[in-house]
């Protein structure tokens, strides 16, 4: 097995490096000098779907990225971005404006079945790579006061769908069928994938 390269991380997510980690790729940040500047980019299109909108916001992320690589004269080396968004019968579900939109969002998730669809892409100079794995997430029906009990955890906030999978909405989790990393927010097997056609090349 041929050792991944080092790449940078355009993303501010804990469980994005965190899952990097875990299938053993150095790398370094590369974080905007603004954390805004990411959630600029996520506003949602008019008629677009969602997976067509999870590639493009994952593109325009990666391109800020090598622009500020650029900029900052960093070493020449790959840069990978991802994108997660969360869909219920086609009707992107973005992260939570307050307390009160967080629960109107589980609530509309309880006893159904939602896709999470995460975007990764890598890239470096004009070369890009760019895959997205999808999701079906089944959501148990849920009491209205575990609901609330969550949204008031704070957990919700700046997630999209209004819930993280590796913490306490785990429980609210019936049965996926997809990659358990991808709705984390960095589907491992394709960013392996990503990275060993990479190396290869």
């Amino acid at each position: 097995m041929k050792p991944l390269p080092a790449i940078y991380l355009a993303s501010q997510s804990p469980r994005r490096q965190q899952l990097l980690t875990q299938i053993g790729v150095s790398f370094e940040l590369l974080l905007p000098s603004d954390p805004n500047e990411a959630e600029a980019l996520e506003n949602v299109l008019p008629g677009e779907d969602p997976e067509t909108y999870v590639r493009r916001v994952t593109r325009l992320k990666l391109q800020a990225a090598l622009a500020r690589l650029k900029e900052r004269q960093g070493p020449s080396r790959p840069v990978l971005c991802a994108d997660t968004t969360v869909a219920l019968r086609g009707e992107i579900m973005g992260k939570p404006r307050h307390a009160k939109h967080a629960l109107a969002m589980l609530t509309q998730l309880s006893g159904r079945t939602h896709q999470v669809l995460t975007a990764v892409a890598l890239g470096e100079g004009r070369r890009v790579q760019l895959r997205v794995q999808v999701s079906q997430v089944t959501f148990a029906p849920l009491r209205t006061e575990d609901l609330k009990a969550y949204v008031k955890s704070g957990e919700p906030m700046g997630k999209a769908g209004a819930y993280g999978i590796q913490g306490m909405a785990a429980s609210f989790v019936k049965s996926i069928q997809g990659s358990h990393s991808g709705i984390m927010g960095l589907p491992l097997y394709e960013t392996h994938q990503l990275l060993s056609h990479w190396v290869k090349e």
